[in-house]
């Protein structure tokens, strides 16, 4: 070996007269905007063009790295799990009949059973109540016929010992200690054991009754149907459950308070449904270790997923039963205090962290899918904190999601260049990757805008971080942002009436014109019609009050096109006086 001293370099420098590489890199968004002259760049101003309305600006919080809903192995890959497979076919064929005949079994039982009882109102009759014991056994069999073995013990026992390949921990606390149990949500096998387990009372989305099998199976367990997106329906949910749970010859009331399944490596935010009655509730966890297949509904299909499952060895399910959570105060805890308790425990039980995504989430994330976006998790936004800051429903996200994908978001390029000096050549590779996000001539096509002043301080209003493009997390915040202030609703009912200079109750094309030229004075017939295209939501020629509250109530930030009829000059706020007389 050489000895070199501390000063001297172990690489010696190269005579500067041989050939060097020359590496290049271009932002080819940058480029090609350079090259078009038509493709403008804001200015992204500082001044916030809802200040009118009561706004202090627009704080966006970083996007999540955490995908709750994403499953590790989606695919088949992989020599091991190709011959696994090979392997397994008859086996899964001798599962799937075993899976079919249990199933028929438990259906035929469970007709019999709710035959002729119409008295949904109160508890299960016993005698009705023992037969269901023939679906709770054909259940059994179900899991087994996945490949999760619990044959020991399956003519009784009980506690740790009663199941093969499924591990228990910690005891079922009595019902009139803890008549709510509480579970993470995995895999569509939880339900499953569940009802073999002890036969709980769920609550579940209405949806779920029109389901083949399943749904004449769970009304057998007195289910407790909500519409997630009806508050009516919510407040009916809470009140049957607060009811079943008071009543000793109901069974315990089981939920799932993140709402929808996750790949269980996180916990996702809690609905309060389980915590508003105030009883104590009994936290369960549920995990699937494994190897080479990911158990895990999240973005695989049901179809693909039985079908993994039934070509495996077997699969491992681990249940915990944690200790009791009692509200505090003597039960006049705040239910989402009592809620953030009990996710803290089972967190810690999981050794997860938890999240603020929630069942919004997951519509966005599908409805992403479903526009053949190119990574439709960059479209998730922790709906949990958003629907907390600013009081909007997924359906609402997911409408402005429609409105944001109408822009287009791109995919962004970077190019490569080498150039070899001695030999002059020179080639490029140009990697892409996707961006989701929004350029500015995008974001003007969408809303009718031209390049003025106003378009760029809306744009850069959204622009948080300044480098000309927004995401979809920051479209969203920054319209809900502007749906919320104070005084949106009244400058809207202003809005109208400012415009309905006839005072017909309806908005013309040439009002709409006059009113918007107020704040761009070089707006063309054109572009004013295809403005007007937008409120006129039925294409009737004429704007209605509702529909001009609706369209801007789906496009908030249009509402600074209408500053100049609503702020006295020399003001910064709407004119108070006018808003009276107006609302």
């Amino acid at each position: 070996m050489v000895d070199h001293d501390l000063k001297s370099p172990f690489l010696s420098s190269q005579p500067s007269d041989l050939p060097h590489l020359i590496l290049s890199v271009h932002d080819s968004d940058s480029s090609i905007e350079q090259s078009n002259n038509h493709n403008h760049v804001p200015n992204t101003s500082s001044r916030n063009p809802f200040e009118f309305i009561g706004s202090d600006g627009l704080f966006v919080p970083a996007p999540s790295t955490l995908d709750p809903f994403r499953n590790d192995t989606p695919n088949i890959e992989g020599l091991y799990e190709l011959i696994k497979i090979v392997i397994c076919l008859p086996i899964a064929i001798v599962r799937l009949v075993l899976f079919g005949v249990c199933l028929s079994i438990g259906y035929v039982a469970t007709k019999i059973a709710l035959l002729g009882w119409k008295d949904k109102h109160n508890p299960m009759p016993r005698w009705r109540s023992r037969l269901m014991w023939v679906t709770r056994g054909c259940t059994r069999c179900i899991l087994f016929s996945f490949g999760i073995c619990c044959f020991a013990g399956f003519f009784g026992g009980g506690g740790r010992g009663s199941y093969h390949w499924i591990k228990r921990k910690g005891k079922l606390a009595p019902r009139e200690i803890a008549p709510i149990v509480v579970s993470n949500h995995v895999s569509y096998i939880d339900p499953i054991f569940y009802f073999f387990e002890f036969f709980p009372t769920i609550v579940a989305s209405d949806s779920h009754d029109a389901m083949p099998f399943v749904g004449t199976i769970i009304r057998a367990m007195q289910v407790i149907y909500v519409n997630r997106f009806s508050p009516s329906s919510r407040k009916h949910a809470v009140n049957e459950i607060k009811r079943k749970a008071s009543c000793g010859r109901f069974p315990r009331v089981l939920l799932f308070p993140e709402g929808t399944t996750t790949n269980g490596k996180v916990l996702i935010s809690f609905q309060l449904g389980a915590f508003i009655p105030g009883y104590a509730v009994q936290p369960v966890i549920v995990r699937y270790p494994h190897v080479h297949f990911d158990q895990s509904w999240g973005d695989v299909s049901l179809g693909m997923l039985m079908f993994r499952m039934f070509t495996q060895f077997h699969n491992f399910m681990e249940v915990e039963y944690l200790p009791i959570v009692s509200p505090l105060d003597n039960c006049k805890e705040n239910p989402a205090q009592f809620a953030k308790r009990t996710s803290h425990a089972i967190a810690s039980a999981l050794n997860v962290v938890q999240t603020n995504h929630s069942y919004g989430d997951l519509m966005l994330l599908v409805k992403a899918s479903e526009l053949k976006q190119v990574k439709p998790s960059s479209y998730m936004v922790e709906m949990a904190k958003v629907e907390s800051l600013f009081h909007i429903s997924g359906l609402e996200a997911v409408n402005f999601l429609d409105k944001f994908l109408s822009m287009n978001p791109d995919a962004s390029s970077f190019v490569f260049s080498f150039c070899n000096g001695e030999f002059q050549y020179m080639f490029q590779i140009t990697l892409s990757f996707h961006s989701g996000r929004v350029k500015f001539n995008d974001f003007l096509r969408a809303f009718r805008l031209r390049t003025c002043t106003l378009s760029e301080e809306l744009f850069g209003f959204l622009d948080a971080e300044k480098n000309g493009s927004i995401t979809f997390k920051q479209f969203l915040y920054g319209s809900a942002h502007v749906m919320k202030q104070p005084l949106f609703q009244q400058s809207c009912e202003l809005a109208f009436a400012q415009c309905d200079t006839s005072g017909c109750n309806q908005i013309s094309e040439q009002e709409l014109g006059d009113t918007i030229r107020l704040a761009i004075p070089d707006y063309d017939e054109d572009e004013i019609h295809e403005l007007f295209s937008i409120f006129d939501m039925g294409g009737g020629g004429s704007v209605s009050k509702d529909n001009f509250l609706s369209c801007l109530r789906l496009n908030p930030l249009l509402i600074a096109l209408f500053k100049p009829c609503l702020v006295p000059r020399g003001s910064s706020q709407v004119d108070q006086g006018i808003l009276e007389e107006i609302v």
